[in-house]
Formats: C-alpha cells, structure tokens, sequence
C-alpha cells in the first residue's frame, strides 16, 4: 500500500508540474557568458540577450511581458536590464539577440522601452569589478491586457508597477554573472 500511495504521490506532482506556466532557455543555463555580457560601461560582452520559450500560460493570458532585473546591484533599487511588453499570445518564444532593437527581430507592436542604462531593448550583465556574484531574473509574465498602454520611452519603475498589477502568471529564470577581473 506504501508503494501505491508513493506512486500516486510522484506521478500525481509529474502531472502538476507539467501544467505549469514555465520559461525556458536552449541558451541561458545558471550563468551568463560574455554573449549575454554587456557590451559597455567596462564590460566587453557581445550584449546578446538569450533565446527565450514558454509555455502553459494560463488559458486567459491576453498578451506577455519579459524582464531582467538584478536586484544585487550597488543602487539600493537593483538594476533593470530589459523590460518587453505588448507580445502577442501567439508568440511563445523569441529568438537569440531579440533585445537588440536594430535587428527587428520582434513584431512591430511589441514595445522594449529604456532600462537602467538608459537605452531600449536589452542590457547584459555587467556588475562592478570585485562585486561577486550578481543574480539575473529573467522573468515572463502572463498578462490579463493586451496592451499596458505604454511606451517606449515609459522608465521601468512605471513599466513594473503595470507588469504586477495585470500578471496573471509569472515564469523565471534566475542566472549569475562575476565581471572578471
């Protein structure tokens, strides 16, 4: 009976599991490398922001938002590297190097508004040299709007209160970055 109850048990947290709204990354595991480094303010990265899928977004998700956020910057409010929103529901991936503006690698109503660097689209890690370890949530929100009725220009602040205030389900990936010496 003990082995039954156990079986029941793993194959019933399987199924639970599964049902999850969840955000994967076929190039971004628990560290970022120099591709997704940032490419400025001392840091010599490529500024690459990784591919990025989910999936079982909850059935009245009406459109997506990503961001990075570290909230181990030296600021004493983190640092916001990406904020994307207005995705469509029939996107449930986005490709390598989608944060770079320039490539038009989005649909044009997707909007990436500025980050913490001041500019649009994605910002790779890049902490202060000695700092350690820094943490990178990249986090996928199901939202119950289809557009926040932002801009680009709107600063993160304002972009996160809309983010929480619509999410449905949020999704994260959490990576670390060491600036080398």
């Amino acid at each position: 009976m003990k082995q039954l109850t156990l079986i029941l048990l793993l194959a019933t947290a399987t199924l639970v599991g599964q049902n999850t709204f969840t955000l994967t990354s076929s190039d971004l595991g628990g560290q970022a490398t120099k591709n997704q480094e940032f490419g400025g303010f001392g840091c010599t990265g490529k500024n690459e922001s990784p591919q990025l899928s989910w999936k079982n977004a909850p059935a009245e998700t009406k459109s997506f938002a990503i961001t990075m956020y570290d909230p181990d910057a030296p600021t004493g409010s983190g640092w916001w590297h990406w904020l994307v929103f207005d995705i469509p529901t029939n996107i449930s991936s986005i490709p390598t190097n989608a944060g770079n503006v320039s490539l038009n690698l989005l649909p044009k109503e997707v909007v990436q508004s500025i980050t913490d660097y001041g500019t649009r689209g994605y910002g790779g890690p890049c902490p202060p040299q000695g700092h350690g370890f820094h943490q990178y949530i990249i986090t996928v929100y199901a939202l119950n709007k289809e557009t926040l009725k932002l801009n680009s220009k709107t600063n993160p602040a304002v972009v996160g209160y809309y983010l929480n205030s619509s999410a449905l389900a949020k999704a994260s990936i959490v990576a670390y970055y060491k600036r080398d010496k």
